[in-house]
């Protein structure tokens, strides 16, 4: 039989998108660093009300980024800590699910490569550069801006890495950067921003990886499509 050159042209373009994007990133992953996003922002929501109640009837944070730079300040080991901890529930649960994935996927896949070094490295340097920035903002007389901008450098952190992974998480980027400019007008609701960004966006974009690559096809069906540009 003359083999089926349709066939043998998707088969490369599989072993192309292989070498040349990391394709274990589990959509759980999305969905478990939400969840962690919006405890984070009930947590501090629930901190911010019960230490920076306000005579004018605001939340505590809008009082909070009104506030003397001394208040600010008094107020950043908690930002600080509440920040690390979330960002370290997200990494676990990115960590967790990813592995869980490559497990299924099969024993000869790769656990830890280059191309996966090079996906972290090219969301490190812009959310680094990010978090600086922000905390700088927060400081100083701009504290309002300071979620607009983790939103945006985050974003823009999804795109920087994008080209190495799923397409769809340029999209995911596209809609942080977005989320960041607006709340650039609102900046009393950046708590509000945060989750719908942080939270909410992550667990939409997660859910719609796993129903899209990762949910097991009903017996007869068709396996889920493969990634594609």
């Amino acid at each position: 039989m003359q083999p089926d050159p349709l066939a043998q042209l998707t088969e490369i373009r599989a072993i192309m998108e292989r070498s040349s994007r990391f394709l274990s990133l589990s959509g759980l992953s999305g969905v478990g660093a939400g969840a962690v996003a919006l405890v984070g922002v009930a947590a501090g929501h629930l901190y911010l009300q019960s230490h920076y109640p306000s005579e004018s009837g605001d939340d505590g944070y809008r009082h909070l980024i009104a506030s003397t730079a001394a208040e600010r300040q008094a107020a950043l080991p908690f930002l600080v800590l509440l920040a690390a901890v979330v960002a370290g529930g997200a990494v676990l649960a990115a960590w967790y699910f990813t592995r869980r994935r490559m497990r299924q996927q099969g024993p000869g896949r790769p656990r830890w490569t280059g191309l996966a070094r090079r996906l972290l490295q090219a969301l490190a340097l812009p959310l680094g550069a990010g978090a600086v920035f922000c905390l700088r903002l927060y400081l100083g007389d701009d504290a309002g801006l300071a979620v607009p901008g983790l939103l945006v450098f985050y974003g823009l952190a999804l795109l920087n890495a994008s080209k190495f992974t799923f397409d769809e998480i340029r999209w995911l980027g596209l809609t942080q950067v977005a989320l960041g400019l607006a709340a650039l007008g609102l900046p009393g609701w950046g708590l509000t921003f945060f989750a719908l960004g942080f939270g909410l966006g992550h667990i939409g974009y997660g859910l719609l990886m796993y129903h899209r690559y990762e949910r097991p096809a009903p017996a007869g069906a068709p396996a889920p499509a493969a990634p594609g540009r």
